[in-house]
């Protein structure tokens, strides 16, 4: 069979055709952000002539390479690292072949708003075709030019990119297939807390049905008094105005280079806390949390790992060394009784190691407590159903330390377990064989979820994976 050729609003491009999907790679759908246009809204792309080739990945986001935390191997989470070339705000698309009106669903990727691709081959897209869904996956901006708060520059301009992808579906989607009028958005990580932002946008429900957040945080967003020491810290190592002329004058080389400069700055303010406990200089902007604003009209399935901290501790050996020093530091960062929060803990995990209790209020503070936070505000609209999970199941990586960690969840979503470069005893699925079973379970329900609206559970219970049912 020939390659498939789509025509979308800005010219035909050809994809790849394979047994379970018609895969379209690199469609560019807003215009290369160049120069002053870095710092700005996302713009219409320029149509083009003839047939675009879409059948090899293209440029990503500008970003430092990051293939790992500690002894893990996390590359196949990060992606390639960055791959130059200014027409970088694309999609990536897997059609079932021949379909009509088949869901959609777009996923925005993690990577701590400052990297990440949906160029790695764990978001690789072929099994939700197979099962009927048209997948989208986005590339959009990071760091400096997708979250710094630059005064006289509109804020979250990386969410604004996963906005402009949701209208280029509604404009363009149909033709791969897929039906506009069934939209799922779904994201892990900051990907998730960017679904949380576009959850919080007024009249999103025009562009969206449904949304998944796997690891987010409905509290994750910076005031902008804390998005704003961020920027002078910016500004004062790069030794230009904090100004949109300042930062458009520097090259990507260099806005790069003074991220990992950022990092550990001091965000707590009178009224706020950090909700990146410092892990990420950047995060959503905004004066109300997502969680206080989100959009009841939107049907929402969350949820977390239920050992979300392990990834920042295990792979560093923190997670047995350890102390209880640790323990009250952390708790600083992350409450105005670090004392009465420690003994809290202690009270519900009397048995837990130092580490294991760090773990716990990290996991808390960064994705757990803005996750509940979040569902209850939907839940308590009524106005469409809210479905909770929680991924439960332990990898055996790093002699078991690893558990149920952060990611853990994303190579079952995407029925990607026979990866080579996710087993391995430094691997994020360790070296044990992971349950197909688990896999089955996960991508069917987010499949369920797109078509439907119900992942095969009832809005009143939690949904545990555990691997062993």
């Amino acid at each position: 069979m020939r390659d498939p050729i789509v025509v979308t609003a800005q010219g035909a491009v050809r994809g790849t055709h394979t047994t379970d999907a018609d895969v379209y790679l690199a469609i560019p759908y807003a215009a290369p952000p160049t120069g002053a246009g870095r710092f700005a809204a996302p713009r219409s792309h320029e149509p083009w002539q003839g047939v675009r080739d879409a059948t090899q990945p293209g440029p990503t986001a500008p970003q430092q390479r990051r293939d790992g935390f500690g002894l893990l191997d996390m590359s196949p989470f990060f992606g390639p690292g960055w791959i130059p070339g200014p027409d970088y705000l694309t999609v990536n698309v897997w059609a079932p072949p021949g379909g009509e009106r088949q869901p959609v669903m777009l996923f925005v990727h993690g990577g701590g708003f400052v990297s990440g691709s949906p160029f790695s081959p764990l978001y690789d897209g072929t099994a939700f075709a197979r099962d009927g869904v048209v997948l989208v996956t986005v590339t959009y901006r990071l760091g400096i030019p997708g979250f710094l708060d630059v005064p006289g520059a509109p804020a979250n301009r990386g969410l604004l990119d996963v906005l402009a992808a949701l209208r280029w579906v509604q404009a363009n989607i149909a033709a791969f297939g897929g039906d506009p009028g069934n939209v799922t958005l779904f994201g892990q990580s900051a990907g998730a807390t960017i679904t949380a932002g576009i959850l919080a946008t007024p009249g999103v429900q025009s562009v969206m049905r449904r949304a998944i957040m796997q690891s987010g945080n409905g509290l994750g967003a910076f005031s902008p008094q804390q998005a704003g020491r961020v920027t002078a810290a910016a500004a004062t190592e790069l030794g230009i105005a904090p100004t949109v002329e300042g930062f458009a004058g520097l090259s990507e080389e260099r806005l790069i280079d003074v991220v990992p400069k950022l990092a550990g700055l001091d965000l707590r303010t009178d009224d706020r806390f950090d909700p990146l406990v410092g892990l990420s200089p950047f995060s959503l902007v905004a004066e109300r949390q997502p969680a206080q604003s989100v959009n009841p009209a939107v049907g929402l399935l969350i949820g977390t790992t239920s050992e979300e901290g392990n990834l920042y501790l295990a792979p560093q050996g923190r997670l047995d060394d350890s102390t209880s020093a640790d323990v009250h530091d952390l708790a600083v960062r992350v409450d105005a009784d670090p004392a009465a929060l420690v003994d809290r803990y202690r009270a519900r995990h009397p048995d837990a190691s130092w580490g294991e209790l760090r773990s716990t209020i990290l996991a808390d503070a960064l994705f757990r407590t803005g996750t509940e936070r979040l569902a209850d505000a939907h839940t308590q609209h009524g106005e469409t159903p809210t479905h909770r999970y929680q991924f439960e199941w332990r990898s055996g990586a790093l002699d078991g330390r690893l558990g149920a960690a952060h990611s853990m969840e994303l190579p079952f979503v995407f029925d990607r377990l026979d990866l080579d470069t996710l087993r391995g005893p430094r691997a994020l699925l360790g070296p044990d064989r992971p349950p197909a079973a688990l896999a089955a379970q996960m991508h069917s329900a987010w499949v369920r979820y797109a078509g439907t609206g119900d992942p095969g559970w009832s809005p009143t219970v939690t949904r545990r994976f555990t691997g062993s049912d």
